[in-house]
């Protein structure tokens, strides 16, 4: 079973879809296997990060930042060449093991959407997979 998402992103932040995740999995009714959450978009990634305390999110941010800085030297025309290196750093997509009709989790993870080209209007999706008998 496979779910589509849309997110507008009004700045580049990191956007918790936990509760999305939590969403797809109740829909498909699937207690234990996988979930995949897979990103189309070359400047914005998927990861999985504490999202109890939001300061951990903007210093992510602030870290990306600081190691790949807008330059007037980068050669990509659009003028997001940094965006599309911290989604590459970050990765396109994340898979959760599912135990129990529930993401496993830590006690503080959640999922998140990284934005990094903003604003836009981004689409994310989620695969869940039972687990073979």
């Amino acid at each position: 079973m496979q779910y589509e998402y849309k997110l507008q992103t009004p700045t580049n932040a990191l956007y918790d879809i936990t509760r999305q995740l939590e969403e797809a999995i109740e829909k498909s009714g699937v207690e234990n296997g996988l979930a995949i959450v897979y990103c189309p978009h070359t400047t914005a990634a998927i990861t999985i990060n504490e999202h109890y305390d939001p300061t951990v999110a903007k210093d992510l941010l602030f870290a990306l930042d600081h190691a790949f800085p807008d330059q007037a030297a980068f050669q990509h025309a659009e003028g997001n060449s940094a965006a599309h290196m911290k989604a590459s750093v970050i990765g396109a997509s994340e898979t959760v093991l599912l135990q129990n009709g529930r993401p496993l989790l830590g006690r503080w993870q959640g999922v998140f959407f990284c934005e990094f080209d903003a604003p836009r209007t981004r689409s994310f999706y989620i695969r869940i997979q039972p687990q073979s008998k």
